[in-house]
């Protein structure tokens, strides 16, 4: 795997939209609790994206994502230390750490090259993690260390953690151990969808993270969002309609036409508009696979805040699960009482004559 850097991306984040809508309903974002280790949070929904690329790389566009989607955060000074680090001088003698005043690479210069190394490392194992998923088999942690992690074994959790969250928000993967050891993982699609855009026998990349963000967007916007709202929103991704792009191909195309037949999105003219405009609603898919529950409990994760902090979405949201639940209950009613007329009936028909 080349280490190839990509150029700057523009970042995307929904975290001002869900800091707008909190100060519109008066309320406060919880403070994330710090995790150990400084290890990298999701507070930031940030989705970043290679702006009018059509190259077919996914390596540069993985390292480039990698660098901006979330921060190593400062790695343990202790751990740093205990790594010999040594630099040629000009003439051609080696200095090591610690040797005083000589010492070519100070503190700052030592953590910023391992920073940089765990970036190429979560790159590494971001494209092997997206190899496997095509594969739909469980990776193991064992194949991660061998593969991808080697020497830098003491660093796996702040490495896994980072390809985690790369490939959740960029590509729309979650991953979760198939073990309690945790030494088996498999993949499953953010918000438990089923599509992953990537025709058969294809090797692409998945689109998954386009439909959660076009989900997300048309829940944010109360449930029915305009095309050019929706536009507007992933322009600032670097997703342009008419623009190929190196993830979801044509956007347009995808949006408009293979989401709609897959029946995730409806695509309609907005009433009584002239000249023709048209607005993006849930389709039945979407209804069925996932809830309003699940993406606002997935934008309250990445916003490092948790559902209540935003009023409406959540009532919103809870009236989605009482219809749901009441859908399921009325159901069942329906099963309970076909099954019961079933029964009877058979039962008539196998009785004996008087």
């Amino acid at each position: 795997m080349s280490h190839i850097r990509a150029p700057k991306r523009r970042r995307y984040t929904v975290e001002q939209d869900l800091q707008n809508e909190m100060e519109a309903q008066g309320s406060q974002v919880p403070a994330a609790e710090e995790e150990e280790e400084s290890l990298p949070s999701s507070s930031s929904f940030n989705f970043l994206f290679l702006p009018g690329s059509s190259s077919s790389s996914s390596s540069s566009l993985i390292r480039g994502t990698v660098e901006e989607v979330s921060a190593v955060g400062t790695l343990s000074t202790s751990q740093s230390s205990q790594k010999s680090t040594s630099s040629s001088s000009d003439d051609g003698s080696i200095t090591h750490e610690g040797e005083g005043p000589s010492t070519l690479l100070g503190q700052a210069d030592i953590e910023s090259l391992l920073r940089d190394t765990v970036d190429y490392k979560v790159a590494d194992l971001v494209e092997f993690l997206l190899l496997k998923y095509q594969t739909k088999e469980p990776v193991t942690k064992a194949e991660m260390l061998t593969t991808v992690i080697r020497q830098y074994e003491d660093y796996f959790l702040v490495i896994f953690k980072k390809a985690c969250e790369c490939i959740e928000l960029v590509f729309g993967i979650n991953m979760k151990e198939e073990d309690p050891t945790g030494n088996s993982y498999v993949f499953y699609n953010t918000l438990d969808l089923t599509y992953d855009g990537i025709p058969s026998n294809d090797q692409g990349m998945p689109k998954t993270g386009l439909l959660v963000l076009v989900l997300s967007m048309i829940f944010m916007e109360g449930n029915c969002a305009t095309e050019e709202k929706l536009w507007e929103m992933l322009n600032t991704t670097g997703v342009y309609a008419g623009r190929e792009h190196v993830i979801y191909g044509e956007p347009r195309q995808f949006i408009t036409r293979d989401l709609v037949e897959e029946e995730y999105l409806e695509y309609r003219q907005v009433p009584n508009s002239d000249p023709a405009r048209y607005e993006f609603l849930w389709g039945p898919r979407a209804r069925a696979e996932t809830s309003k529950m699940k993406v606002l409990e997935f934008l309250a994760k990445v916003s490092g805040s948790i559902p209540t902090a935003f009023p409406s979405w959540y009532e919103d949201a809870l009236r989605d699960e009482e219809e749901r639940a009441k859908a399921r209950v009325s159901t069942m009613d329906t099963t309970t009482v076909m099954a019961s007329s079933s029964s009877s009936a058979a039962s008539s028909s196998f009785s004996c004559p008087q």
